[in-house]
């Protein structure tokens, strides 16, 4: 009688169609977004914003470390699409929201 090795555990979650991947995934996908989005923008700015995704209904989503950044964020809309735009994205509006307690930067 043989014996089933274990597996690890990383392995089940983070593997080939473990129940982790898709939000791995999707999570590296906004990490991303949010670096290439600070590129087209002041570094001032680019500093304050904290993520960043794009919804399937083509709103651009902008975390904002506060609601003052979050203001100054929304006047750079524009700057925002073009950033997206130049990604290849083509989002129809941007939303600012303010980025809770403890959000990475």
């Amino acid at each position: 009688m043989s014996q089933k090795q274990p597996e690890l555990l990383s392995s089940l979650i983070l593997g080939p169609g473990g129940a982790l991947e898709g939000l791995a995934r999707r999570a590296a996908e906004q990490v991303g977004l949010a670096g290439q989005l600070r590129a087209g923008l002041p570094p001032v700015l680019a500093e304050q914003l904290r993520g960043a995704s794009l919804r399937e209904d083509g709103t651009l989503v902008v975390l904002a470390a506060s609601s003052a950044w979050a203001a100054r964020l929304r006047f750079e809309s524009a700057a925002l699409l073009a950033a997206a735009g130049s990604l290849g994205l083509a989002p129809g509006r941007v939303e600012v929201r303010v980025a809770g307690p403890g959000a990475g930067g």
